[in-house]
């Protein structure tokens, strides 16, 4: 067995990141030593292409991308799975081979963050807020869970217009509509979906006003930094079921760990040594 894994993180405003901790303490629990690097393209004076080829050279395993980078990695990569190529965004990539490979475990990590949550229930009418690279990937999630009808707030109609697109090619009987606010949109939906970094430490705020969140439902947040961030606290007080962003959180690097090293994780462990960390 492999004891020495070197990983990273590439994105903006990740110093709050528990990634580092979660890969470290899954490498732990097959005796192994895990390097996991935090790579700020403007911290390190290079772009996302230039910081690509660096790690891509240096002896990297893998790496996870985030904010606002998956949409960007596609490019550098190859995607074995037709559905992800479609998707258009990648969260964890693999070296080691003649080209790079690239996978989405923030699609899988939402799937067993919804079913733990809401079991077999469909989504119903979903409002999605944001429609970048985590947006993308949990509109794809939400179509296969058999949501009938996406709403998509982007204020780039642009970057909402080829997400629609992109959706209606592998999801072609979905109802799309498309708009630059979350507030009309969250007229009768079911579920509301933050896929932006609102909220996010940095990024103080809510993406929808309390005013707008609907009186039955759901709602997901892909911000898990804080863990209780204000637009799940407007959800709750709305009578909403939350999911928080820290199950995909959980889920996307288990899934991710598992493409990196090859191994399992006792999953109620790594929740365990987490909280005994994070307390500390």
């Amino acid at each position: 067995m492999q004891r020495n894994l070197r990983l990273g993180l590439i994105g903006d405003n990740i110093g709050a990141s528990r990634a580092p901790l979660l890969h470290r303490l899954a490498g732990a629990q097959h005796g192994m030593d895990v390097t996991y690097d935090r790579l700020v393209p403007r911290e390190m004076g290079k772009d996302f292409d230039a910081l690509f080829d660096h790690v891509a050279q240096a002896g990297y395993r893998g790496i996870n991308v985030t904010y606002p980078y998956k949409e960007k990695a596609v490019r550098r990569v190859r995607i074995p799975d037709a559905l992800v190529q479609a998707m258009g965004a990648v969260n964890t990539i693999l070296f080691g081979k003649d080209q790079p490979e690239g996978f989405n475990t923030d699609y899988s990590g939402f799937l067993s963050a919804y079913r733990a949550a809401r079991g077999d229930h469909p989504p119903g009418a979903v409002l999605v807020i944001g429609a970048g690279g985590v947006g993308r990937s949990l509109a794809f999630a939400l179509a296969g869970l058999g949501a009938r009808d996406l709403r998509i707030a982007d204020l780039d109609s642009t970057r909402a217009g080829a997400l629609a697109d992109s959706l209606r090619g592998s999801f072609p009987d979905l109802s799309i509509t498309l708009g630059d606010n979350a507030a009309v949109l969250a007229a009768g939906a079911e579920g509301l979906v933050n896929a932006t970094p609102v909220g996010m430490v940095g990024h103080e705020g809510s993406p929808l006003p309390a005013a707008a969140m609907p009186m039955q439902g759901w709602a997901f947040d892909a911000v898990y930094t804080p863990v209780n961030t204000r637009f799940l606290g407007h959800a709750v007080a709305a009578g909403l079921t939350a999911i928080s962003g820290y199950e995909l959180f959980i889920g996307q690097g288990v899934d991710a760990w598992r493409l990196f090293s090859g191994l399992p994780l006792d999953e109620a462990r790594l929740r365990a040594d987490l909280t005994s960390e994070v307390a500390v």
